[in-house]
């Protein structure tokens, strides 16, 4: 995760986050959720339990906050799209969680609040220089941030003839992985202390349907241009046809790093 950028990343970045709205439906369908033991993880670090306050970063349509839900926090859900929202609230028990349409740039929130700032595969979309600064000031003394990031790998030949797809339309390195943020990021900040990481991994089937729906859900394809994208579609359906119904097997691996904070008031 970079921590600076100049005007057109900056630029890339924020057009970019604001894509998963138009696609909030099939990303609710598509996206993978959390494991329980990684939240379990997270809540025993952090030493957070029922009632306590927790926020929850770019909770887009719920996968992470379905997993919070059962431990009774008392959670703030926030995402920049108002769709993502309406799905995410639908998922989940209304009177459990605080959903706001908001950015972490733009939340209204006194300083010391919560007792957790977790964040599921969206740190990185948060401006370099709000993104521990603002953090450590939401949180109360002896609080924690935990950041998540996944990896998804997919089952050869699929796995390596999609790297060609995504290499053929973009720069793309791998557009699906998504990593938390390096353990020399949260040092450097000067905000907290080194991360107590953690990483689950399982291996999974999903139907060909939901891979093409995934794959579709990214950044980088929402960004091109609508006949770019269907072709990439159709090219990537000729590729799983035949698969069904045994589906395409998927090495799925979720971390999750906790920080305390070192400096409060920030």
């Amino acid at each position: 995760m970079r921590e600076t950028e100049d005007e057109n990343e900056r630029a890339r970045r924020r057009h970019q986050r604001g894509l998963f709205d138009g696609v909030a439906r099939l990303y609710a369908a598509t996206r993978p959720g959390y494991p329980a033991e990684l939240i379990a993880f997270v809540a025993a670090t952090a030493a957070v339990g029922a009632g306590d306050p927790v926020l929850e970063v770019g909770c887009g349509t719920g996968q992470l906050t379905s997993a919070l839900v059962p431990l009774r926090f008392a959670l703030t859900a926030i995402d920049l799209g108002p769709s993502m929202i309406e799905v995410a609230r639908e998922r989940s028990d209304g009177d459990a969680v605080t959903f706001l349409a908001s950015s972490f740039e733009s939340l209204d929130a006194p300083p010391g609040t919560f007792g957790l700032v977790i964040a599921g595969a969206a740190f990185h979309w948060i401006d370099p220089e709000v993104r521990f600064r603002k953090a450590a000031r939401l949180l109360r003394p002896g609080g924690w941030l935990a950041v998540a990031g996944y990896e998804e790998r997919y089952e050869e030949p699929v796995g390596s003839a999609l790297d060609g797809m995504w290499l053929a339309r973009s720069a793309s390195d791998g557009a699906w992985v998504t990593r938390p943020a390096d353990d020399e990021a949260f040092i450097d900040s000067g905000l907290f202390w080194p991360p107590a990481r953690r990483t689950f991994t399982r291996r999974v089937t999903r139907p060909a349907a939901d891979v093409i729906g995934v794959e579709n859900t990214r950044a980088t394809s929402l960004s091109w241009p609508d006949d770019v994208r269907n072709e990439f579609s159709a090219e990537l359906g000729r590729l799983l046809r035949g698969r069904d119904p045994v589906g395409v097997t998927v090495s799925w691996s979720v971390t999750m790093a906790p920080v305390l904070a070192a400096v409060t008031g920030a």
